[in-house]
């Protein structure tokens, strides 16, 4: 999975967006700041479609009406405005229609400035753009790749908002819990991914280890000019990956494994050769 996994693009001519505190939205009037803002707020440099060629099949999505603009539209949000949701999602579908076999997880956690009326037209946009594709809820266990497939669904959509339980092919949040870290310190940050992978549930619910540092205020306002690929991510990734390369897939051991910029390191194939060790024990099993 990615982490953000929309950012890869920006506006920094847009007005700040409703995530941010009010403070950052005055300084945010001076276009420099904004700048500053963008290189904070970018966690990803492929697109969606680069990102799924990659291997990547978990997206952690944070969505946004645009106040004060007429009608409903909503947009991708980490700072700054990104591109439409719709043009995200076709975007998607059409990855979807040229390989029938691969399926993708759609995480909506973070919505801001949004009524009912925001959600459902957002709803609806995931309803015309999937169809079929979209997998209704159900208990997870029973959720292989075998039963997607049977069922020719590619889709499952988690919807962190009460609205959920008027649609059936809309997850709850619940079943897609991601514990944060919210540390700049690598140690301190393996150590919560240690421990929240020995506190997650057995069953009923998937589970997301977000191999990730966050950026705390100071750490902005030191290295403003750098930006958060130079500051943290870098220098941290080997290590990251070593902790990804020592972890065991299936019950009690990792889920989905998000990180930024995935393409920096070999961060797919890592986790995706993790599924051999699978294969291993089933085979010594016979």
């Amino acid at each position: 999975g990615s982490h953000d996994s929309f950012s890869y693009w920006v506006d920094e001519k847009s007005p700040v967006g409703p995530d941010q505190a009010t403070a950052i939205k005055r300084l945010a009037r001076i276009s420099l700041v904004r700048k500053i803002i963008k290189k904070w707020s970018v966690t990803q440099n492929l697109t969606f479609k680069e990102q799924l060629e990659g291997g990547i099949r978990y997206f952690d999505l944070r969505v946004s009406s645009k106040p004060g603009e007429i009608g409903q539209e909503i947009y991708f949000i980490h700072g700054l405005f990104g591109i439409k949701v719709w043009d995200g999602l076709e975007e998607m579908n059409s990855f979807l229609e040229q390989h029938p076999k691969e399926v993708i997880f759609l995480d909506f956690n973070h919505f801001y400035a949004m009524d009912d009326s925001h959600h459902h037209f957002l709803i609806n946009r995931i309803r015309s753009a999937f169809e079929s594709k979209l997998c209704c809820v159900e208990c997870v266990e029973y959720v292989t790749l075998l039963y997607m497939w049977e069922k020719k669904h590619q889709v499952l959509i988690f919807y962190h908002h009460p609205l959920h339980q008027e649609y059936p092919f809309l997850w709850p949040g619940n079943k897609m819990p991601a514990p944060w870290a919210n540390t700049t310190n690598v140690h301190k940050l393996l150590q919560f991914l240690e421990t929240t992978l020995g506190e997650r549930s057995r069953y009923g619910t998937f589970h997301v280890s977000q191999a990730i540092l966050t950026p705390r205020v100071k750490t902005i306002a030191r290295h403003l000019v750098r930006g958060l690929k130079n500051t943290l991510v870098h220098r941290n990734l080997p290590m990251i990956l070593n902790w990804v390369k020592a972890q065991k897939p299936g019950v009690m051991g990792v889920n989905i494994i998000t990180s930024d910029f995935v393409e920096l390191v070999d961060f797919a194939a890592t986790v995706i050769a993790l599924n051999d060790l699978l294969l291993e024990e089933e085979e010594s099993d016979t």
